[in-house]
């Protein structure tokens, strides 16, 4: 049997990385700003088109086997992957957006759940352990360490938190060249098991988390997966380099 397939990086190629990272960061950090009552979905993925533009990047969720956004606008119970349209934000929604571009063939990709308007304190606490949790796989992605250690530091957080779902069937994964590439980047896992962590891979580190069942369902447009109870659920990504001092975040704002 073979293992999977690794794209190590050179520093100069991670810089590129960095590039496409902060073109991602300011779609995020432009539809974050937009993402208020009354404005669509449909609405904030035309935003981040002229973002991406802007910049003289390209998009690489467009057209990813047929998806027609730039943008994945995920609201309340939609965990991931839902189309951007003619849906109005509403007071109170959670709507997690995930985002990606390419600069010169390489890839960049993350996430934010964003609060519109005043929210319920629950889930406001939904997305702040969500985020808490994806720092803290961060920091566990350290050149020596394992692939295990990340997925343990992503559920401690969550477990520690409360009565909390980690969304089942979907992972982080490796970019570079592709948006998906090997390693998969479970949200669980064991301490000390899996690959290796070595310097020049880079990863995207994803927690989705939920306020009850971490099961999900595919609706009817082949792409948005829901929680099956309709309990709320929020979504947190960056792309992650490894170094020798250290996991480099690219998809912060420059």
């Amino acid at each position: 049997m073979f293992g999977p397939k690794i794209e190590y990086k050179t520093p100069a190629q991670i810089a590129i990385m960095r590039r496409a990272g902060v073109v991602v960061a300011d779609v995020l950090a432009t539809v974050r700003e937009a993402a208020v009552p009354g404005v669509t979905t449909g609405d904030l993925d035309q935003l981040a088109r002229e973002v991406i533009a802007r910049h003289g990047a390209t998009s690489n969720f467009l057209g990813y086997h047929g998806f027609p956004g730039v943008i994945c606008t995920s609201v309340n119970e939609e965990v991931v992957h839902t189309i951007p349209g003619s849906r109005e934000l509403r007071e109170g929604d959670l709507l997690s957006v995930d985002a990606g571009a390419v600069v010169d063939g390489w890839h960049g990709d993350a996430a934010v759940t964003v609060e519109v308007g005043e929210v319920d304190p629950a889930d406001a606490e939904l997305s702040r352990v969500t985020e808490a949790a994806l720092w803290a796989g961060i920091e566990a992605a350290q050149v020596g360490a394992r692939l295990g250690d990340v997925g343990h530091a992503i559920e401690s957080v969550v477990r520690a938190a409360g009565d909390y779902g980690i969304v089942q069937g979907f992972t982080g994964h490796g970019i570079g060249t592709a948006m998906h590439q090997d390693p998969d980047v479970p949200n669980e896992g064991q301490r000390g098991k899996g690959l290796r962590l070595k310097p020049g891979l880079v990863i995207a580190v994803e927690p989705m988390v939920s306020r009850g069942s971490p099961h999900t369902r595919i609706l009817d447009d082949e792409w948005t997966a829901v929680t099956v109870d309709g309990s709320r659920a929020a979504h947190w990504e960056h792309t992650v380099a490894l170094t020798p001092d250290g996991p480099q975040v690219l998809t912060l704002p420059a």
